[in-house]
């Protein structure tokens, strides 16, 4: 068998696995309480109706302005400075799509409280 085909069934393997183990284990827990007689209501704790778009398309956006950000930044840095462009740009842009998603949390927290 060739080498490079167990690269992507090994991939894919271990997204189905973890996949069914998350509904098998949801799927578990959740007989477990209707068995002990508890409310069907808990599974729906904290969803709102119609919410959830809207906080994937927020943080979303504030991922890709974040990337964009750090793609910008570093290009001015790699032309006005003597940098390493191999290091600046991957480091740019990490930072600036962890602090786009730290705002994009933020944000989705104030827009669900209200």
């Amino acid at each position: 068998m060739d080498e490079e085909i167990l690269i992507p069934i090994s991939f894919f393997a271990a997204i189905f696995g973890m996949v069914y183990l998350y509904f098998s284990t949801r799927n578990k827990e959740r007989l477990a309480l209707i068995e002990k007689g508890a409310d069907a209501s808990i599974f729906n704790i904290g969803k709102k109706s119609g919410q959830s778009w809207k906080v994937v398309v927020l943080n979303l956006a504030f991922l890709l302005i974040g990337i964009g950000l750090g793609v910008f930044i570093a290009h001015i840095l790699e032309t006005f400075t003597a940098l390493d462009e191999d290091s600046i740009y991957p480091a740019m842009i990490f930072l600036f799509a962890g602090i786009g998603l730290y705002i994009g949390f933020t944000q989705t927290k104030k827009a669900l409280d209200d």
